[in-house]
């Protein structure tokens, strides 16, 4: 689920930090920069695990900062293939089902990776496994807030970096639109359809 990646950055320390250790200053602008964020095609960056290597600081001429290359390893959360987590459901649409795992919430569980058969209950907004007995068929709900166990058997990274217009004659309707249609830039397609995966609660028993 999470590992350690190899980054490479300049930091810029202010001069009011100079009185401080420089790791100390490195580590905390480090996080200031990368906690939180998605980087393209890395993951999720959690942490900073260490700093290997500092090369020389500069400080530039009309700045009285310090410039610093650092060599540097993150915690990423990016998950492999075909691992299995345990999330809980966030919510429930025609698109599948929605989970959470607390700190990243762009996890999507399409209608065909779902148990089959199942039909989504349109009056409960919920996904139902239509699981077969032999005294007939049980309607298994997947309501909000249950965990989850899935698969991971996809990924998508969007480079949401900011770019320029892409006419002068683009309309404030037409930002406000694609400010809407803004996509995750790191989402995570999740499967439940076999045994053992899906509602925790679905297992206990067996």
């Amino acid at each position: 689920m999470f590992v350690l990646v190899e980054m490479t950055d300049t930091v810029r320390i202010p001069p009011w930090q100079f009185e401080r250790k420089l790791n100390e200053s490195i580590a905390e602008e480090l996080n200031k920069k990368l906690a939180n964020k998605v980087v393209y095609n890395v993951g999720l960056c959690i942490c900073l695990y260490d700093i290997t290597k500092l090369e020389d600081s500069y400080i530039f001429p009309g700045d009285g900062a310090s410039h610093t290359k650092v060599h540097f390893r993150y915690v990423v959360f990016h998950p492999f293939l075909d691992e299995i987590l345990i999330g809980q459901i966030k919510s429930c649409s025609q698109d599948g089902v929605h989970v959470s795992i607390g700190f990243f919430d762009d996890i999507v569980i399409p209608p065909e990776s779902l148990q089959q058969p199942a039909k989504f209950d349109e009056a409960e907004q919920v996904w139902v496994w239509e699981y077969e007995t032999e005294e007939g068929a049980h309607d298994l709900y997947m309501d909000i807030g249950e965990e989850i166990r899935f698969r991971v058997v996809d990924e998508t990274f969007v480079d949401t970096s900011p770019t320029g217009p892409s006419s002068a004659e683009a309309s404030t309707s037409n930002a406000v639109e694609e400010v809407q249609k803004k996509e995750a830039p790191y989402t995570l397609v999740g499967s439940i359809s076999e045994p053992g995966l899906g509602l925790l609660s679905w297992w206990t028993n067996s």
